[in-house]
């Protein structure tokens, strides 16, 4: 994926959960400028970040964006769940409000759902460029939870956690209903719905950078841990 394609005339919905970013989301939303599609910033915290995409769209109103603020903590997966059905467009996609991946990059994950159903980003493919890498340390956790998820999951992709993906509405709508997680675990559960589904979900390289604020701490490490293992013993 060395060449980006021309951006899809509209036809996606692009979800970015927003828990707290006002310090970080500036960036992102500029990056958006000039791009076609629909973006839905799902807000749950309680700063302002809900008031600085407003007014970013005001500022913007050629681009079509939003922000819904929920009083409730949703958690990331909650959060994309309230954009998934929120979402009006043939194709859907949700990217993380740190500026990790690029506009760009998703668009090029949208332009490969010619040949698949769902298309995620992922940083342990061979292809993929990473100017910030993480830690040591977090990379031998991130190997660790991946052999994790495949014993127990089946699933045989190299990353289930890169906040880059996209997928044919139809196909999520599929098994939405039947989506249980809220937490980081969703990304998880997602392809493990389609996969049992049928439903062909292709892993692609990407260029992506580290961001030095990690949202997922110890604790939440743990409990993402059993809900997982919850999920797998509930099905």
């Amino acid at each position: 994926m060395s060449t980006i394609p021309p951006r899809p005339a509209g036809d996606y919905t692009i979800i970015i959960p927003a828990y707290n970013e006002e310090r970080r989301i500036g960036p992102v939303l500029e990056s958006l400028k000039g791009s076609a599609g629909f973006f839905l910033v799902i807000c749950d915290g309680h700063d302002h970040t809900p008031e600085l995409v407003e007014h970013f769209a005001l500022q913007n109103p050629d681009l079509r964006i939003k922000a819904r603020r929920y009083d409730q903590r949703l958690g990331k997966g909650g959060a994309v769940k309230k954009g998934f059905a929120l979402a009006g467009t043939p194709f859907v996609g949700y990217m993380d409000a740190d500026g990790s991946t690029s506009i760009d990059q998703m668009i090029q994950l949208f332009a490969s759902l010619d040949h698949a159903d769902g298309v995620i980003g992922s940083r342990w493919l061979p292809e993929s460029v990473i100017p910030i890498p993480q830690g040591i340390s977090r990379k031998i956790q991130s190997r660790l939870f991946n052999f994790l998820i495949r014993i127990l999951f089946g699933l045989s992709f190299k990353d289930t956690q890169c906040g880059a993906k996209v997928f044919k509405k139809e196909a999520i709508d599929a098994v939405l209903d039947k989506m249980t997680s809220t937490g980081f675990e969703f990304d998880v559960e997602l392809l493990w719905r389609l996969d049992s589904a049928g439903f062909r979900i292709l892993e692609c390289p990407i260029t992506w950078t580290n961001r030095d604020e990690s949202r997922l701490r110890g604790g939440e490490g743990l409990g993402m841990l059993t809900a997982l293992l919850r999920l797998r013993r509930n099905g």
